[in-house]
């Protein structure tokens, strides 16, 4: 799943959201990054919201950011540490200067969004699934 269809960003508050499980994060292995989607020039990421759908088993080190730079794409969420969640996790990047919803880290080129996957113990997983959702506001509609 990537850019949500009209009916489910209505329902959910969402425009982009990425389902990980266990195995694709192995894939993308510790220390790795895989780019999520595109933020256009002129877009801005309101939100960036992630929640443990299912609890990881076999890993209690698994700590993940997300952002556009590439050797530290914390912008939206930063070292989050998926073991200690207990509910969804927002905005804890380093563009949220008050962690609440606020439009940020607008670019005058497109960039990627990427997560980073830090874990020595990935491989070890045999259970868990992230939900990363975003909210992206599009000045570009506007013109």
């Amino acid at each position: 799943m990537a850019k949500l269809t009209v009916n489910e960003s209505a329902q959910s508050g969402l425009t982009h959201a990425f389902k990980f499980s266990f195995e694709d994060l192995q894939a993308i292995g510790n220390g790795g990054q895989k780019t999520l989607f595109t933020k256009e020039a002129g877009q801005f990421v309101e939100l960036c919201v992630v929640k443990e759908q299912v609890a990881f088993a076999g890993t209690t080190s698994l700590v993940i950011d997300v952002g556009t730079t590439g050797a530290d794409p914390d912008e939206y969420i930063d070292a989050l540490d998926v073991d200690a969640m207990t509910i969804a996790v927002a905005n804890t990047g380093d563009a949220f200067t008050t962690g609440y919803t606020q439009a940020v880290d607008a670019a005058a080129a497109d960039e990627d969004v990427v997560l980073e996957v830090t874990d020595a113990a990935i491989a070890s997983a045999t259970a868990g699934e992230l939900l990363i959702g975003f909210r992206v506001v599009d000045t570009n509609v506007a013109a």
